[in-house]
């Protein structure tokens, strides 16, 4: 029975790619397991096998403890001055062995040794499993369909199985079993059955991928594949750049007849892929992303991260797109918030912005209407423009002489000291909590603007919204910025909740959550 199981064991570590070891430490298990099943006490019974000829030698086991402990378990445990009657070198935490008679390694036995041999092997494979795969998250990789399984789809990679989760197909795409597909790795997950391979057929990286493999120019680094956004089976944009002046990244990505981008979105059911060229110019790249509609003219907003562009009426539509899926694609795709208008409605915006800093500049200034539409019209917005752009510039407008750009410049650097004056005043009698005060990102001017409408603790900030902290007069923050400071002051409810706060949804504007 030995040379069967050390047979067993030699075969099972070819054919599972399970180092011996392993095995042989099942087996000596298992051969522990029968020695002390022999003796009525609840005896620590150690086995070693030599791996030569299958025989094996048991040892009662006794753990080393402190004389003044208290045995716990008197079968499995000694006291360091017995302990050294045996091995006068033994130490605190060691062993105490004797050898005990081998038993015969009957037919329980050996079934008991296979079981545990299965189960270091099925664990060996799992560890095989997660060490190959979960260094190749966010890769693709090919497969063959296998079944259907309660909606979910089980792809066969190769002798490993993973799943294609419904959530993470495209839709309408109809897989039947024996259809080669391709797929991102995109989690590998833990449960009780071991590791479990999730791919999806929706991410944005597919697309990058599939064109990675289909452009030989890309893999030699003359073009590159930067970024993707998709609405999975209908539309995704890709941005591409050339390393080399003399080749056109979007033609090597279309090849010849479209035979490139056909190929690619033939394994995405069809989905059309437009294939943008990259500019370092944010504006220019907006321009390219919202291909084939025509832009006019465009606005950036750096500090909001957003841009107005302006179309012709004839091409708002195609511009935007069915359902908004244009512009969303080219915005996800550039990183950049595109608001689509018309002129009419660009002037609309422009008057309607306008209109409030030319009262602001008229009332802080005291300057007529005249005087402060020219200042918006040389695209002056704030005190601090018309107070610190250089004097030279300002001289350049053809209607200001000397004379009236220095009195504006004093008067804007006055009416800065008076505003800088009212808010301290005004933020004198603030008594915001500590809590607020300490709070992570926290500063103490905003927490006196807070204070002073009512948001004494983060318990308060923690249940306002967004708008209301954009609405404080006087306090200048962003609303990436709100949101921050607002999820920050939630996080000890979620915290409580057992709920992972950087998983949650960001607050959205207006939200009363």
């Amino acid at each position: 029975m030995a040379s069967e199981l050390l047979m067993m064991a030699d075969v099972l570590s070819t054919e599972k790619a399970v180092d011996k070891g392993i095995i042989f430490e099942a087996i000596e298990a298992a051969l522990a397991t029968a020695t002390r099943k022999r003796h009525r006490e609840d005896i620590e019974v150690h086995c070693s096998i030599n791996q030569e000829d299958g025989s094996y030698i048991p040892y009662r086991v006794w753990e080393v403890i402190e004389d003044d402990a208290e045995l716990e378990f008197p079968t499995k445990q000694m006291c360091i001055s017995a302990a050294k009657e045996h091995d006068p070198e033994l130490e605190i935490g060691g062993f105490v062995k004797e050898e005990l008679e081998a038993v015969p390694f009957g037919r329980i036995a050996a079934q008991a040794a296979k079981q545990v041999i299965m189960q270091k092997v099925r664990e060996a494979e799992r560890n095989k499993i997660s060490e190959e795969f979960e260094p190749r998250v966010g890769e693709m990789l090919s497969g063959v369909v296998k079944r259907q399984e309660r909606g979910d789809t089980i792809i066969d990679l190769g002798g490993v199985e993973a799943v294609l989760p419904r959530n993470k197909m495209i839709q309408r795409e109809g897989l039947r079993p024996g259809d080669r597909i391709r797929a991102i790795l995109s989690e590998v997950k833990q449960n009780n059955r071991g590791p479990q391979l999730v791919l999806d057929r929706t991410a944005p990286g597919l697309v990058l991928s599939l064109f990675r493999t289909e452009v030989p120019e890309a893999s030699e680094n003359i073009i590159e594949i930067l970024a993707a956004a998709r609405d999975p089976g209908l539309r995704a944009k890709i941005a591409v750049k050339s390393n080399d002046s003399k080749v056109d990244p979007v033609g090597a990505c279309v090849g010849i007849r479209g035979s490139r981008v056909q190929s690619v979105s033939n394994e995405i059911n069809g989905e059309r892929v437009d294939i943008i060229k990259w500019s370092e110019d944010p504006a220019q790249f907006v321009i390219n992303a919202l291909a084939p509609a025509e832009v006019e003219s465009i606005m950036v907003d750096e500090d909001k991260g957003a841009m107005d562009v302006i179309v012709d009426e004839s091409q708002l539509s195609l511009s935007i797109g069915r359902g908004g899926q244009n512009v969303r694609l080219a915005s996800e795709l550039t990183g950049w918030e595109i608001n689509i208008m018309t002129y009419e409605q660009a002037n609309e915006k422009l008057e309607e912005e306008s209109s409030d800093v030319r009262e602001m500049f008229m009332k802080k200034l005291d300057i007529d209407a005249d005087v402060a539409t020219i200042l918006i019209q040389e695209g002056f917005s704030s005190l601090e423009e018309v107070a610190y752009v250089p004097r030279e510039e300002m001289l350049e407008v053809e209607e200001f002489d000397e004379a009236l750009v220095d009195e504006l410049r004093q008067r804007a650097d006055d009416a800065l000291v008076t505003l800088a004056i009212q808010k301290e005043e005004l933020l004198k009698g603030a008594d915001p909590a500590d809590d607020l005060l300490a709070m992570d990102g926290m500063d103490d001017t905003t927490a006196k603007f807070l204070a002073i409408n009512d948001i004494k603790t983060m318990e308060d900030l923690a249940e306002a919204a967004t708008d209301e902290l954009l609405e404080i007069e006087g306090l200048k923050i962003t609303e990436e910025r709100a949101q921050e400071l607002i999820m920050t002051a939630r996080r000890p409810w979620f915290e409580e909740m057992g709920i992972d706060p950087d998983a949650t949804d960001e607050v959205e504007e207006g939200s009363d959550a």
